[in-house]
């Protein structure tokens, strides 16, 4: 099994990380978008940070490693929960890339069709959505992902759980995932109603300082050199990372967004006219996640403007009078309204 780049040695793109980090977090914010040239780092850090997680429980021998502690789960586990029976295994968290030109068979799952002929019996082979349940389902150029794909991860992101009805099966298994989308704006547009289910979107660039350039080739040639070498001398900072990851998921659940902060957030989406209120959403459990993450004991403006350009920058709707770029506005908009 190859060694992932640690995430920690990743220089630079901090918005991004701060994005994957508040995504750690809090997965019910709904995914990230991350749009920009190619070879900037988007693909290794999800993997680094998905290495750096600590396993997680799931009951032995479930085909979706179902968490034993969840009501949401598969029917075999539904049963073995009724019989008292449970037996759990510590698993990585599942990092699973879904290709351009995967077919619904291969995202959602289908009969197996070897068992059925060979030994005549229905069996379903899962897909990719359930190896991703309660991990990263990783898009790279979602701006060109088809549009029956598109379809039906919108389904299943709003939902939670994947329904198969087909080659006469009927069944459904939970399908919960943090979606991380990554492309190139300049190749095609991503169709809105996917790019609205993400929670964050953040842009990244290649870098421009010199001195930064060379310290991203000199670490990439001392990984591939030497992976286990490398990432060993990185291992006491990603133990960190993952510390503070657990600790701010613990701390998330006792944090409260107060009445001051929930009004300050709609007003800025008012302001910039994001469409419908899944903004003030986004910006309210994004913002807890960054406090929690800074073991702040309240959410604060503070934190509001540390994750109100990622929270909103994809929502905004266009302005044929106003060619400047979203993020711009969403900063011009909050230094007016919280000067």
């Amino acid at each position: 099994m190859s060694i992932p780049y640690p995430f920690s040695a990743l220089v630079g793109q901090d918005e991004m990380k701060r994005a994957i980090l508040i995504a750690a977090v809090e997965p019910a914010i709904g995914g990230l978008l991350v749009l920009g040239d190619r070879g900037t780092g988007k693909s290794t850090a999800v993997r680094g940070l998905a290495a750096l997680l600590p396993k997680m429980r799931a009951v032995q021998g479930c085909r979706y490693h179902c968490d034993p502690e969840a009501d949401a789960v598969c029917e075999d586990c539904a049963r073995l929960k009724a019989g008292g029976r449970i037996k759990t295994d510590q698993l990585p968290v599942p990092v699973v890339d879904l290709p351009l030109g995967a077919s619904e068979d291969r995202v959602l799952g289908a009969l197996d069709l070897e068992r059925a002929l060979s030994q005549g019996i229905k069996v379903f082979e899962p897909g990719l959505l359930a190896r991703a349940h309660r991990g990263f389902l990783y898009i790279d150029e979602v701006n060109l992902l088809e549009d029956h794909l598109v379809d039906l991860l919108i389904d299943v992101a709003a939902s939670g759980e994947n329904v198969i009805e087909r080659d006469g099966l009927s069944l459904r298994h939970p399908a919960r995932f943090v979606l991380i989308g990554s492309g190139n704006p300049e190749e095609g547009e991503l169709r809105p109603q996917l790019q609205d289910r993400f929670g964050l979107s953040v842009e990244v660039s290649t870098p421009t300082e010199i001195a930064a350039r060379v310290e991203v080739v000199r670490r990439r040639d001392a990984y591939e050199r030497d992976p286990a070498g490398f990432a060993s001398q990185w291992s006491k900072v990603d133990a960190q990372v993952r510390k503070q990851i657990l600790q701010a998921r613990d701390r998330a659940g006792c944090l409260e967004v107060g009445e001051a902060v929930l009004e300050r957030a709609a007003e800025l989406c008012v302001a910039v006219g994001s469409d419908g209120l899944r903004g003030e959403l986004t910006l309210m459990r994004a913002a807890r996640a960054m406090a929690a993450l800074e073991a702040a004991t309240e959410v604060t403006l503070e934190h509001l403007r540390a994750v109100a350009v990622m929270a909103l920058r994809h929502r905004l709707r266009r302005n044929p009078l106003d060619d400047t770029a979203s993020g711009e506005r969403i900063e011009r908009a909050v230094a007016e309204l919280w000067h």
